[in-house]
């Protein structure tokens, strides 16, 4: 007596099925979510942060391009 008659679908197993799903769902998430790499988009005061940084802009634009994103 097989007890796996009610679980074939196309010749496999439920379980393997479930395997492939799983297993295909796996290789299309994992390249998004690589440990170490940003998840989130940087915020313009980042951003402001990083041009001031580089030295792209001085310190009074800075300060008032500050003062302006944060309201």
């Amino acid at each position: 007596m097989n007890y796996f008659e009610n679980y074939e679908y196309f010749g496999m197993h439920f379980i393997w099925w479930i395997l492939w799903i799983f297993f295909f769902i796996w290789i299309f998430a994992t390249p998004y979510n690589i440990p170490g790499q940003r998840m989130r988009k940087d915020t313009p005061l980042d951003l402001l942060k990083k041009r001031f940084a580089s030295g792209e802009i001085k310190t009074q634009e800075y300060e008032d391009k500050k003062k302006i994103l944060e309201g």
